[in-house]
């Protein structure tokens, strides 16, 4: 079948060209994939593709004659020279660098690599480099796609396999590999097609290969026929094609690669690579090795094979000894292979046992299990390698832990029932430890599976390298383990109960406690984690936080029970308490809280005896220190002392007796019969202490009493004049001891004793009522005042000797007594009544003026951040005068009842001076009023103080000016600073408003005296000085906007005006450097005009960001609202005038356009016929309005849509019908051009004829205006001497003007009809030198003018200063006329006269010197030939004449 080789080149995609590109798989995929849809559907592997790429071998020269082509290098192909040893640059080229060590290959490898460099070395002298290794920096590729079947067995493969091989092999190859289908093919195409059919079928044969889990090699292309070839027969060998070999030895280099990934597979990569296999995955992978590496090796020795290598040891290559050592390697890996798989094969049987069975029941299992592991260790060869057995090691442990899992069930594990639970963790605890257990023995007793002379190889690995995962397995279960443990204790917390007095706030907390436990361990029920996964590190967090948790709980329940042990109330209690808490006590916490308190049981009662004999010790100790007992309060000194002793009796008493009685203590021991001596002894030293107390009081009752009955009644101060009743204390103990005593039984009270209990109720009225005289005497003493004493001075003196018999005669026990004392009771009593009740009106006056002591002015509802009212002052003042007046009048009428209870003559100097006592009362009132007032505002307005401000005032913009409300300026009325003086003048006016109470002061009120007090006046003029601070503080402020001035005080329409025109405001510099000629316009882009608007915008943002409201040292409020309104609005004026602008000139510039649309449309819709003139006009001036709006029309509509995209940007929208002019007015227009194009065309034989009309028109013209120049040159006023000028300027003026008009005609119809015209500069240069001269005639007319008034000016009268000025001002006027100007006879004229004035006022000058004589003007009048008379009607034309 013959093919056109163009076809193929389509199939593979041009792949002589074109190597590969880039795949699915991120890898460069050869041209042959390209025809992957018509060939077959194949996944290339990455490495196979990269393979795929490798360039072929360097060119070489093969003994024998044998030529081959230069190709690409390869990279693993060992350049060759001449013979077999290469030469000297192959050698270092492939040297291997002491710096840069080539890797090490497999163990297998090195062997054959050393042993055949060994043979080389002693062969040839030197050693070559390995063929098979690759450098270190050179990636690993996994084995390239070749061509060769191996010694698969063909028949074993899947029906679908072998179809697609057969499809491959005997349709697709056949056709591409057939000579004759390459029939007129370029040789190079050839090659490279059979080329690529080749790569593509080693690749599927590799893949299938990969697939099957085994090596597959393929043979080189052109290996077919290599069994048919005669290696002893010369000619045979010349025919070899060169290129087969080369094949041949890339095949070696891709079979090393292949080999070598094979070779270096361990059983511990799942290992390493992090996941957790068992035992099987290791058998699994001995017996694949076994089974691959038998498959290579047949492979390696098939007839084909070993033919191929006969050959290439013909030609000498230097690849055969890389094939033998690579030989050499699979051989011994097949051989360790087959005995390490022969050994682990009855390892699988005792792998089924432990599997098989329960995990409860898989002890008995697994020491034969490791009773296998340990013959494996001795009788393999290649197995005993530490490395090897502890991968074996670390997967039964995976198998146990994986059982473990299964029999645990974790995620049910801390959900189910806890005691189940724990014995389920505590079972697998046993067998894990066990089977270490088991280890460590098999480890120690490995010896014993040698035979005797045998050499032992101990496992000398440490165990952790074993049972690393083990470890933390069993770790987390004795985790596991002790949470269960822990939450069955806890359980128990439920039950426990107290008694006593904190037996439910103790019960409460343990109730709390189990609610937390509760709460706790409810974590673990709630999650749905697997609490054994080693990975999972949110069960050991919750478990650690349980674990703190219940650490915490067992410190409070060991204080719970020291608390209620501590909180017993006896013995009895305490043992209870031990009962209750039962098992909890064994906890390791609680249980060393309560380990003390069983010894204590006996020593606390010994304590308790013996702190009872301490404080009996310092009892005694004290009564001898004090010479009394110490009793309790408010009992007498015996009966307190015998109650003392009673009560320590019973401290010791009623614990001994319940101390008895507990059964499992004995008493019988060392420790209680010291206890019970201390306790006989206590109770005996109590006894004789209370007989002997009771005796020695009733022996010395009797005589102290009489004693003290026959005292006087009252005892006076000799330096106080104070008095107390004289009822001795003595007597009153008596009668408290005896209303103690008089119920014991500890004796016979003594009779005198009784007889004065027997009358303790007379006693007792008298005394209290003495008691109550003596504290009014006293309280009238001690209270009156300096001012008062003289007042009552004789009333004192009549009770004084009433009291005088009392004080020296009168006893307890005579008759009588009551009636006198009632007497002097009564006089005391109206005198301290009186004096009480003045004292009260003194008071109630102090109250009064106290109550003025609150600021006047305050914030508004007295709330801390309101601002002071002042609207609501004056309702404040008001009400505050009001109280001031009505208090007043209320502090009068007080002076006065004074004045009636103290019996006082209201004449007299004591009263006056009573009276000023008060009036000073009053006048400090006021001050602490006027003071009080004044420090709220000094307090309110300190800028240290922190508080929220006092005052508030408004800044707004009346334009021009920035004012404040109320106005803070310096020297205005009504501002600020008035209002605050106006309200101290209103503090201080309160103290006018009480008459003064001291009249004989002279004063009406008490103002003047407040006004002369220095401490307010400072006071005052602090404050005042704080408003000024302020007020100063504010105009700044206000200054601070002072740059926003431009906004509101600049012309907006003149600003908008030159902004129109010359894009930004002029300055002075501009208008100054174009005085003369004006100013350019340049109007503004539309860049310039976002510019303007973004500034205001930016301006509008910057004022919106001020602050409303701003705090002067700290109390001034100042409201910028008003004047931020404002100025914002202002703004927004400016921002609007350009919005409103652009929108202004989108809208007419529209609906100019659309206007001129439809006028031009309607106009050129027009027929022009011939002859009709003004019609044609009419037209040409359509087409001519049309051609001069081309170029801007046709720019302005992108300019539109931008400044209606800047207005949106703005949010400032345009009418609907802006949109869809915009929208439709493009095309109007282009139909606009398109019609005048047409009507140009129409009407353009009609403009040929007066387009020659036009140009015969400025033919004439141009001649008349030639002659209108000449005839100017001769009329015009040229020269000095003319007479009448002006007139001939207007008569030029009018004929220029004509011809102008006629011109501008003429330019008219030559724009309509499209004529070039002229441009008559002839009549331009008339119209500049018109204008010239009448500049120059007017400069002659100015200074003839000024020269001839200063003609008639008078000698006296001449001032040559300013005349000279003058004149040279005039001159530099003319030199500044266009320069020509020079040339005509008018200008030379006017120049002369003005220089010969300037030369006459030089002389004039020196005549008016002060120096000239008489005699000096005769000369002058003889040189110059001129006689004149110098008087006062002398003028300078006679001096100039």
């Amino acid at each position: 079948m013959r093919v056109s080789w163009r076809c193929f080149f389509f199939f593979f995609g041009g792949g002589l060209f074109r190597q590969g590109r880039r795949g699915r798989g991120g890898v460069v995929v050869p041209p042959t994939r390209i025809c992957r849809r018509r060939i077959i559907s194949l996944r290339v592997p990455a490495q196979t593709a990269r393979r795929a790429q490798t360039p072929p071998p360097p060119a070489r020269t093969p003994k024998r004659g044998l030529s081959r082509p230069r190709l690409a290098p390869r990279p693993l192909r060992p350049t060759r020279g001449k013979g077999r040893r290469g030469s000297a640059t192959a050698r270092a080229a492939h040297a291997r660098s002491p710096r840069q060590p080539a890797p090490c290959p497999p163990p297998g490898a090195q062997r054959s690599v050393a042993r055949s460099q060994a043979r080389r070395a002693g062969g040839r002298g030197e050693a070559s480099a390995g063929a098979s290794c690759r450098s270190a920096e050179e990636p690993r590729a996994r084995p390239a796609a070749g061509a060769g079947s191996g010694p698969r067995d063909r028949a074993s493969e899947p029906p679908r396999k072998k179809r697609g091989r057969r499809q491959h092999g005997q349709v697709i190859v056949p056709i591409l590999t057939n000579k004759k289908n390459h029939q007129g093919w370029p040789q190079v195409v050839s090659q490279d097609i059979v080329r690529h059919v080749h790569n593509l079928k080693s690749t599927i044969f590799t893949v299938v290969g990969q697939v099957d889990g085994k090596t597959l090699l393929p043979l080189p292309a052109g290996s077919e026929g290599i069994e048919d070839i005669d290696l002893e027969n010369e000619k045979s060998m010349e025919r070899i094609d060169k290129s087969l070999v080369y094949a041949m030895e890339s095949a070696i280099i891709d079979w090393s690669h292949q080999i070598q990934e094979a070779l270096k597979k361990e059983s511990s990569e799942p290992l390493l690579q992090g996941s957790n296999p068992n035992p099987k995955v290791e058998l699994e992978f001995w017996k694949n090795r076994c089974d691959d590496l038998e498959c290579i090796y047949n492979q390696l020795t098939t007839r084909k094979v070993r033919n191929m290598m006969e050959l290439l040891e013909r030609v000498e290559s230097s690849y055969i000894p890389a094939f033998k050592t690579m030989l050499m390697d699979v051989e011994a890996a097949l051989t360790e292979a087959q005995d390490v798989h022969l050994h682990l094969t009855p390892l699988k049987r005792r792998l089924g046992d432990v599997e098989r069975v329960e995990f409860s029941e898989v002890k008995p299992f697994l020491l034969p299990l490791l009773h296998v592991v340990c013959l494996i260790w001795v009788t393999s060869k290649h197995y005993n390698m530490p490395v090897r057995i502890v991968v074996l090691l670390q997967e039964i442990c995976n198998l146990l832990i994986e059982q473990a899992l299964v029999y645990l069930s974790p995620e049910d594990l801390l959900k189910g029932d806890m005691e189940e639970s724990l014995g389920k963790v505590r079972m697998v605890l046993g067998i894990l430890n066990m089977f270490k257990e088991a280890f460590e023995e098999r480890r120690e007793k490995l010896h014993m599976y040698y035979e005797p002379g045998q050499e032992v190889r101990e496992w000398d690995f440490s165990s952790t390298m074993v049972f690393a995962r083990l470890d933390t397995f069993l770790k987390r279960l004795e985790m596991v383990e002790d949470l269960l443990a822990t939450s069955l204790d806890l359980m128990k917390l439920e039950k426990i109960e107290f008694s006593g007095i904190k037996g439910k706030t103790l019960g409460q907390q343990v109730l709390d406690m189990y609610e937390e436990f509760q709460e706790a361990y409810k974590v673990f029920s709630e999650r749905t984690y697997d609490c054994l996964d080693l990975t999972n590190t949110d069960f050991e967090q919750d478990a650690f936080g349980f674990q703190q948790k219940v650490e915490d709980m067992d410190r409070r329940l060991g204080t719970i029970f020291i608390q209620a042990f501590d909180d017993a109330s006896n013995l009895d209690h305490a043992f209870k308490l031990l009962d209750m808490f039962g098992s909890l006590l064994e906890r390791p916490v609680v249980a060393a809280d309560a380990a003390g308190k069983y010894s204590v049981l006996i020593s606390v009662f010994s304590r308790a005896l013996d702190h009872a004999r301490l404080i009996y010790s310092r009892h005694i100790q004290a009564e001898l220190k004090l010479g009394s007992p110490p009793v309790h309060k408010n009992m007498p000194p015996v009966a307190g002392a015998l109650r003392w002793a009673q009560e320590l009796r019973a401290r010791i008493q009623v614990p001994f007796d319940h101390f008895r009685h507990i059964p499992h203590l004995c008493l019988d021991s060392a420790e209680g019969r010291r206890v019970i001596e201390k306790y006989e002894e206590m109770i005996q030293l109590l006894d004789r202490y209370q007989e002997k107390l009771y005796a020695d009081w009733s022996q010395t009752v009797s005589e102290k009493s009489q004693y003290n009955l026959t005292q006087p009644l009252i005892r006076r101060d000799p330096e106080t004049k104070l008095i107390t009743v004289n009822f001795d204390p003595q007597l009153v103990s008596v009668l408290r001891e005896l209303s103690y005593l008089s119920g014991s039984r500890l004796g016979a009270i003594p009779p005198t004793a009784a007889e004065i209990y027997s009358s303790k109720e007379s006693y007792r009225q008298l005394a209290a009522n003495l008691e109550l005289m003596v504290n009014r005497y006293n309280k009238v003493l001690k209270t009156v005042l300096e001012v008062e004493y003289p007042l009552i001075q004789e009333q004192l003196w009549d009770i004084n000797l009433k009291l005088k018999k009392a004080e020296e005669t009168l006893n307890w026990k005579m008759e009588g007594v009551w009636d006198h004392i009632s007497m002097v009771m009564d006089d005391v009593h109206d005198l301290e009544q009186r004096i009480q009740k003045a004292k009260n009106n003194v008071e109630e006056i102090q109250t009064i003026v106290g109550s003025w002591a609150s600021p006047i002015f305050v914030r508004r509802d007295c709330k801390r951040e309101s601002l002071l009212s002042l609207e609501d002052c004056q309702d404040r003042l008001e009400r505050r005068y009001s109280l001031v007046r009505e208090s007043g009048q209320r502090i009068h009428l007080l002076v006065k009842e004074n004045q009636s209870l103290l019996l006082a003559d209201p004449a007299s100097d004591i009263w006056k001076a009573y009276v000023d006592y008060v009036d000073e009362i009053v006048l400090d009132g006021f001050f602490t009023a006027i003071e009080c007032s004044l420090k709220y505002l000094l307090e309110n307005t300190d800028p240290k103080a922190g508080l929220p401000p006092l005052f508030e005032v408004q800044l707004d913009l009346v334009i021009p000016d920035l004012i404040f409300q109320p106005s803070l300026d310096p020297g205005t009325n009504d501002g600020f600073y008035d209002v605050v003086e106006g309200l101290l003048n209103d503090i201080y006016r309160i103290s006018s408003l009480v008459p003064r109470l001291a009249e004989h002061s002279g004063f009406l009120h008490y103002q003047a005296d407040m006004e002369d007090m220095a401490d307010l006046a400072d006071m005052r003029h602090e404050l005042m000085g704080r408003v000024q601070a302020v007020m100063a503080a504010c105009c700044d402020y206000r200054s601070a906007f002072d740059h926003y001035s431009c906004l509101y005080g600049e012309d907006r329409k003149e600003f908008f005006r030159q902004f129109l025109l010359y894009g930004h405001i002029l300055t002075a510099a501009e208008i100054e450097a174009h005085a003369e000629n004006g100013v350019p316009e340049s109007p503004p882009t539309l860049q310039q005009f976002r510019e303007q608007i973004d500034s205001y915008e930016k301006i509008y943002e910057e004022v919106n960001r001020i602050e409303p409201i701003s705090i002067f040292q700290s109390w001034m409020k100042v409201d910028a609202r008003p004047f931020k309104a404002s100025l914002l609005n202002v703004i927004k004026r400016w921002s609007l005038v350009f919005k409103q602008h652009l929108m202004d000139h989108v809208m007419h510039s529209l609906s100019d356009l659309d206007e001129f649309i439809k006028t031009a449309d309607k106009g050129l819709s027009k027929k022009v016929e011939k002859g009709d003139y003004d019609g044609l006009v009419e037209i040409m001036g359509h087409l001519l309005a049309v051609k001069e709006r081309h170029s801007v029309t046709d720019a302005m509509f992108e300019p539109l849509k931008q400044t209606v995209e800047l207005l949106k940007t703005y949010e400032q929208e345009l009418p609907e019908e802006v949109y869809k002019q915009l929208e439709e007015l493009p095309e109007k227009w282009n139909n606009i051009k398109k019609l005048a194009i047409a009507v140009k065309q129409r009407v353009a034989p009609l403009q040929a004829n007066e387009m020659t009309v036009v140009r015969k028109s400025c033919a004439a013209f141009d001649v008349e205006q030639h002659r209108f120049r000449e005839r100017f040159r001769k009329e015009a006023p040229f020269r000095f001497d003319t007479k009448k000028p002006y007139q001939l300027l207007d008569t030029k003026h009018i004929e220029i003007k004509q011809m102008e008009s006629a011109m501008t005609s003429i330019y008219e119809s030559a724009g309509l009809f499209e004529v070039i015209v002229p441009d008559y500069k002839q009549l331009k240069q008339c119209r500049k030198e018109l204008c010239l001269l009448k500049e120059l005639w007017d400069m002659i007319s100015l200074v003839g003018t000024c020269l001839d008034d200063w003609q008639t000016t008078k000698w006296a009268d001449i001032n040559v200063e300013n005349m000279d000025l003058e004149c040279k001002k005039f001159a530099r006027e003319i030199r500044n006329l266009d320069k020509e100007v020079r040339a005509w006879d008018a200008f030379t004229g006017l120049d002369s006269k003005v220089k010969n004035m300037l030369t006459a006022l030089k002389a004039v000058a020196e005549l008016q010197n002060p120096a000239i004589r008489e005699r000096h003007w005769n000369q002058l009048m003889q040189v110059t030939g001129v006689r004149f008379v110098m008087d006062s009607d002398t003028t300078l034309a006679w001096l100039t004449s």
